[in-house]
């Protein structure tokens, strides 16, 4: 049987149109439907959301260059590309724990 077809249970929820669309954009920044972000929520499941995962992605990808910066010019920016690289590291660690 699939998963769609054991969700039998339907629940109404009473929100203001402020809380309602905060919810259905916080579903569409996680990648998932409302239903399932809402199950997430409530039954204390982690959701990343797909904005934060392409920000982690681009500052692993800008890491990448500042190491080939560094590597192609033999350190002598050193100092420069390990301050960079390591904002970089605190800044997706901040993105990780879910706070910016």
């Amino acid at each position: 049987m699939s998963e769609q077809r054991k969700k039998t249970v339907a629940l109404a929820v009473r929100l203001e149109p402020g809380e309602a669309e905060a919810i259905r954009e916080k579903a569409k920044d996680a990648g998932v439907t409302v239903s399932e972000f809402l199950r997430a929520a409530a039954l204390g499941r982690k959701t990343r959301s797909v904005v934060e995962e392409g920000m982690i992605n681009e500052l692993r990808r800008l890491g990448g260059l500042q190491k080939m910066i560094h590597n192609d010019t033999g350190g002598t920016y050193s100092k420069e590309t390990a301050a960079i690289l390591k904002e970089i590291k605190d800044a997706i660690r901040r993105l990780a724990r879910g706070g910016v």
